[in-house]
């Protein structure tokens, strides 16, 4: 379902390096199981694939079914990980082009501050039905509570049910909005608490949204649950490969990873997986800076840099193996676009071919490049993918020994701007 190729980056390594990091590998991976890692409080994203809730996958897919019945548009209200996930697996898995889809058209607010969007946002709402799902585990999250100040009273003027259409997900037991649901009656789920944001998209957070986009929750779920149990075990494990690498590169000099994707459905999830290393990596001075591309519209971008800039980045690609019905170059009959010679061939060929020529030129430039390979583009697959990034950077975290749990830095801007904005 998933393999990881790395070999084209062992050549940036010196022979013992592989066999050399092995003992710490391993010690990392026994922390994570064991659960005596730092940080292993909050480890609730593993134990909920180990102990698979099937009565919440289907009150959740029950509630996504009645809400495709009668919205136009289900709104989400979150930032980072509360959105994100979603987000990332919606646009893998729907049509690209929403409106050709049978279910609501998905939407996201509450993930910055501005207003003239929300503007925008409301006269577009006019006149339609909706639903709007809130997350924040706190409650208090600035960007997602302020559009909700503005989105609740809009709701609550143009729907007399609006406390059946207006969607809590927070914390189960503490929170201002868990508060504001209790008062006004909203339908809530539970954010566990011994799971992070980054970490929730396989909780209500990202299952709901991506139900009512009538994507198959349940394949999806026990997607990660088959790469749990795969990646529990050490032997052949990519998730510790990728790791591994990403360590012996960054202990190297390396000061950079990009995630590369040649299918622009895929963007999203590397928006997702640079939430995901930044908050776990990025503290006490250490980790690698993530950042995404998607090719081959950024080759004619950064290209140049990455394939003749200074030599401080990693690339790993995110492939796809199959694609079901291919769209083939038609022949026009003519050769007035000198692409005659590319007639009957599959895009999916040539944008393979454009990979492997990219990787190619990539390595040869001083690049270490490796490729992570989904079979298809499928819920099961996307599923594997978000398990295996997640196992991948507590073990990165752990090698680098910090806490890939917590997220101490990004508590320093809050405290600076409730400050300025006169909170007491």
């Amino acid at each position: 379902m998933l393999r990881y190729d790395y070999a084209p980056a062992l050549a940036f390594l010196e022979p013992h390096d592989w066999e050399a990091i092995h003992p710490r590998l391993e010690a990392a991976q026994k922390m994570l199981l064991e659960h005596t890692g730092p940080g292993h409080e909050m480890l609730g994203w593993r134990e909920l694939l180990r102990k698979p809730d099937d009565a919440l996958l289907e009150m959740l897919d029950a509630t996504a079914a009645e809400i495709r019945e009668q919205a136009d548009v289900f709104l989400c209200l979150g930032i980072g990980g509360s959105y994100l996930g979603a987000r990332a697996v919606i646009e893998a898995l729907t049509p690209s082009f929403r409106h050709l889809a049978p279910t609501p058209e998905i939407l996201f607010a509450g993930h910055h501050l501005s207003g003239s969007y929300l503007k925008a946002l409301l006269n577009y709402l006019e006149g339609k039905s909706v639903y709007l799902n809130v997350v924040s585990k706190s409650g208090t999250t600035l960007e997602t509570m302020l559009a909700f100040r503005v989105l609740r009273p809009w709701m609550e003027a143009r729907f007399p049910d609006a406390s059946r259409r207006i969607l809590v997900t927070t914390d189960p037991a503490h929170g201002r909005l868990l508060e504001m649901a209790r008062t006004y009656g909203y339908p809530r789920f539970a954010i566990p608490p011994n799971v992070g944001g980054r970490f929730s998209v396989l909780t209500a957070v990202g299952l709901l949204p991506i139900a009512v986009a009538g994507v198959d929750i349940r394949s999806l779920f026990y997607g990660a649950v088959e790469t749990c149990e795969r990646l529990s075990n050490p032997l052949d494990n990519p998730a510790l490969n990728y790791a591994a690498l990403r360590y012996l590169l960054y202990e190297r000099g390396y000061a950079l990873e990009l995630l590369a994707v040649f299918e622009p459905r895929l963007s999203g999830i590397g928006a997702w997986w640079q939430q995901l290393f930044g908050e776990s990596e990025g503290k006490q001075g250490k980790g690698l800076y993530p950042d995404t591309v998607q090719y081959s519209t950024d080759l004619h971008s950064l290209g140049q840099y990455v394939q003749e800039g200074r030599r401080h980045l990693i690339e790993t690609f995110l492939m796809v193996e199959r694609e079901p019905d291919p769209l083939l170059v038609p022949d026009t009959g003519d050769d007035l676009d000198g692409l005659a010679y590319l007639s009957g061939r599959s895009f999916q060929e040539i944008n393979r071919i454009a990979y492997e020529g990219t990787r190619k030129a990539h390595a040869e430039g001083g690049v270490p490049v490796s490729t992570i390979w989904l079979e298809h583009l499928s819920p099961n697959a996307l599923g594997a993918c978000l398990y295996f990034f997640m196992h991948a950077v507590a073990i990165s975290g752990y090698l680098l020994g910090v806490n890939p749990f917590d997220q101490p830095g990004v508590e320093a801007y809050k405290r600076e701007m409730y400050r300025l904005l006169g909170h007491a």
